[in-house]
């Protein structure tokens, strides 16, 4: 785009000598400071719109091949073409400047929703204790840094808690409901001995914010989350589910969905549903990953409407690590979505790496 100017005058000046006199091709560079207006500033474009002009009257003034006369410098059409190329050229510049004042402005923005999304999405560390994780985050708007779609680890006196949740809900609202649940939790796992009390405590942060809260914003604020206790001294992991997708347990090759026995009702509706949290306890043996994912995930849509089949998708990989294995997720839900993704996306692979426990 830079050279756009450039490019636009050699194929003006290439086409001119072989027009006919009554057809002025240098009538053209009118048009020139708004082609300079796309990717320069304003003193850039004020210049080229100078340039247009002197160019304009040399094109008039000059023979361009034989036969061809001489001295239309002041024909009429000629000084509309120069007065038109001033009216442009003044627009052009004017536009520059606005567009370099929305870019500027955009940068900002930008840079702030990228440190909100670090402070509200924290990098998660590789390795806590004998667990390996990683983790992924798409959002379903090019410019969108930060959504209701959350996840965290925290290294406990338990072991190792996760959370993924997926805030129901657009907007400023979801992003508040997000951070506030974040918050709640990376207090309370550190001092609820129970991962049910740890959802409880949650729950009850939830609440009293959702109070605080008018009219439907407080049933749209709903999370749906998974709540997950990987303790150091047995080979097992503990799920709550409140409401949320099923997470994939994946052991030697093979991938299986971790269904709750008894699901929990989303964090922020116990109030209205009863809040009896519940918690299942499979095997983690070392080897062995744990694949928490939203729902953006499992509602990604091909060409045709279908959903994306994630359990199938996802066993060649199953021998891969974290990193890899999210990064092949990555890529295979852009080439399923032919790269429309309709929701935001959030995962979190964590492996039980060798030692520290016993069966």
């Amino acid at each position: 785009m830079r050279w756009l100017p450039a490019l636009y005058v050699a194929v003006l000046l290439a086409v001119e000598p072989i027009t006919p006199v009554q057809w002025p091709v240098s009538f053209l560079l009118v048009a020139l400071p708004l082609v300079a207006a796309f990717a320069h500033g304003p003193g850039f474009v004020a210049a080229v719109a100078v340039f247009a002009l002197v160019l304009q009257g040399v094109l008039a003034g000059t023979p361009c091949c034989a036969g061809r006369a001489v001295g239309y410098l002041w024909d009429r059409h000629y000084v509309a073409a120069y007065l038109s190329t001033a009216l442009v050229g003044t627009l052009g510049t004017i536009l520059a400047a606005h567009r370099v004042r929305r870019e500027r402005t955009l940068a900002t923005v930008r840079t702030v929703a990228e440190t909100a999304q670090r402070v509200l999405l924290r990098p998660v560390p590789r390795r806590l204790g004998q667990v390996s994780l990683e983790t992924l985050y798409l959002s379903a708007a090019a410019e969108a840094c930060i959504g209701g779609d959350l996840y965290e680890a925290m290294p406990t006196a338990y072991g190792v808690r996760l959370l993924v949740g997926d805030v129901r809900g657009k907007g400023l609202v979801a992003v508040e409901t997000a951070a506030t649940l974040l918050g709640a939790f990376r207090e309370a796992a550190h001092d609820e001995p129970e991962l049910t009390e740890l959802a409880h405590r949650v729950e009850r942060s939830m609440s009293r914010r959702a109070q605080q809260l008018q009219g439907g914003e407080v049933t749209e604020g709903f999370i749906t989350a998974v709540f997950a206790e990987v303790p150091d001294d047995e080979h097992v992991v503990r799920i709550v589910n409140c409401g949320h997708p099923p997470p994939l347990l994946i052991t030697r090759g093979t991938v299986t969905e971790l269904h709750a026995s008894d699901p929990s009702p989303p964090i922020n509706l116990g109030m209205l549903v009863g809040d009896s949290y519940h918690v299942d306890v499979e095997p983690f043996r070392p080897g062995d990953q744990l694949l928490l994912y939203t729902d953006g995930v499992t509602e990604t849509r091909d060409r045709t409407g279908a959903f994306y089949p994630l359990t199938e998708r996802i066993r060649p990989w199953a021998t891969l690590s974290p990193r890899d294995l999210l990064a092949h997720l990555h890529e295979d839900l852009l080439a399923y979505s032919g790269g429309q993704l309709n929701d935001d996306i959030a995962a979190l692979a964590a492996h039980r790496l060798p030692g520290g426990a016993h069966p």
